[in-house]
C-alpha cells in the first residue's frame, strides 16, 4: 500500500486494510484539528488506488476482514470513484465484512437516499462522524462547518440506508458554555440514535487555531474535574436506543466502557467515583493523541 503524509484511523479500525482513496480533508477548518493541514485535499487516482487493492489482495486476500477507507472525510468522493473501489474490493477480499470511512455531515446530506443505499449495498456499512458537540454556538466557535439540525439530518440519512454510525464528542472545547455543551450533546446523542458513541478530550496542537487563542488567553482546557462532569452530563442524559459507548481514546484521563441505556447507571456511579478520587485517572503522561 501507498500512503502520503501521516495517516489516521479509529481505533476500532486498528486491525483494518487502510486505503488512502483521498488526500486531506475537504473541509479542513476545524479550529482544535492539525491532522491535515499540511495536505492539500484531493481524490488520489482511481487507477492507483485500485492498483493499492490488488496488491494488498495479494499478500493478505482471505486475512483481510474490514477496510478502512481514508483520509478525512473519504465519503466526499463522487460514485464514480467509490462504487469501482468497493466493487473491487469486494472482488478481492473474500472474508470482507465491512468497509467504513470518515464522514462529514455535510458530505452525507450531499449524497441522494440512492447513493447511500448503494454505497450501503456495496458494503460501505459504517461512517465515523464527529459533531463534537450538539450545541450550535459551540460549533460554530470550533468552526466545525455544521448545525445540530444539519448532524440529525445527516443521522437521519444514515438509518435510512442501513448505515450505523460512530459519533464522537469532544469534552473540553466549549469553556463557559460546558454545561451547554454537555447537555446538547447528549440531546444530539438522543436524536442521532448511534450505534456508537465516544468522547475523546480536547488537545491543543500547535499551529493550530486553537492554539493561538489559547496563546491570546481566549481558551484554557479545563481542569480535570470540568472534565469529567461534562461527561458525566453527557453520559447522564443522553437516550440512544442500544449504543456501544467508550472513552478508550488515548486522550481521555477516564476510560470506560459500556452500553447505553443498560451501563448508564454503572458509568455514572464510575465518574462519580472519579470526582471523590476513589478511581484511579489516567497519569498525564500516559495521554495522547
Amino acid at each position: 500500500m501507498r500512503y502520503e503524509g501521516r495517516l489516521y484511523r479509529p481505533p476500532s479500525e486498528a486491525d483494518a486494510l487502510i486505503l488512502q482513496a483521498t488526500l486531506g480533508c475537504s473541509w479542513n477548518h476545524c479550529t482544535y484539528c492539525d491532522m491535515y493541514r499540511d495536505k492539500v485535499f484531493r481524490l488520489r487516482a482511481l487507477d492507483a488506488c485500485l492498483e493499492d487493492l490488488e496488491q494488498a489482495a495479494s499478500v493478505a486476500g482471505p486475512h483481510v476482514r474490514k477496510l478502512f477507507v481514508a483520509d478525512g472525510d473519504a465519503l466526499v468522493m463522487p460514485m464514480d470513484h467509490w462504487r469501482p473501489l468497493l466493487e473491487r474490493a469486494r472482488s478481492l477480499f473474500p472474508n470482507l465484512r465491512r468497509a467504513s470511512c470518515y464522514a462529514m455531515a455535510r458530505n452525507v446530506r450531499a449524497k441522494s437516499p440512492d447513493e447511500l443505499a448503494e454505497l450501503r449495498a456495496l458494503g460501505l456499512s459504517r461512517f465515523y462522524l464527529g459533531p463534537e458537540s450538539g450545541d450550535d454556538l459551540t460549533l460554530k466557535r470550533i468552526a466545525k462547518g455544521d448545525t445540530f439540525a444539519g448532524h440529525v439530518e445527516a443521522a437521519r440519512l444514515c438509518h435510512d440506508a442501513g448505515i450505523e454510525m460512530s459519533v464522537i464528542a469532544l469534552l473540553g472545547v466549549a469553556m463557559e458554555r460546558s454545561e451547554e455543551h454537555a447537555r446538547e450533546t447528549a440531546r444530539l446523542v438522543t436524536e442521532m440514535d448511534p450505534a456508537y458513541f465516544a468522547a475523546l478530550t480536547v488537545t491543543v496542537v500547535p499551529g493550530t487555531p486553537l492554539a493561538t487563542l489559547e496563546a491570546r488567553g481566549r481558551f484554557e482546557v479545563p481542569a480535570v474535574p470540568a472534565l469529567l462532569r461534562e461527561l458525566r452530563g453527557m453520559v447522564d442524559a443522553a437516550r440512544p436506543t442500544e449504543c456501544v459507548f467508550r472513552t478508550n481514546h488515548a486522550s481521555n484521563y477516564l476510560p470506560l466502557g459500556g452500553v447505553l441505556p443498560k451501563d448508564r447507571e454503572r458509568i455514572v456511579a464510575l465518574i462519580d467515583a472519579a470526582l471523590e478520587g476513589r478511581v484511579r485517572l489516567r497519569p498525564e503522561r500516559a495521554r495522547g493523541l
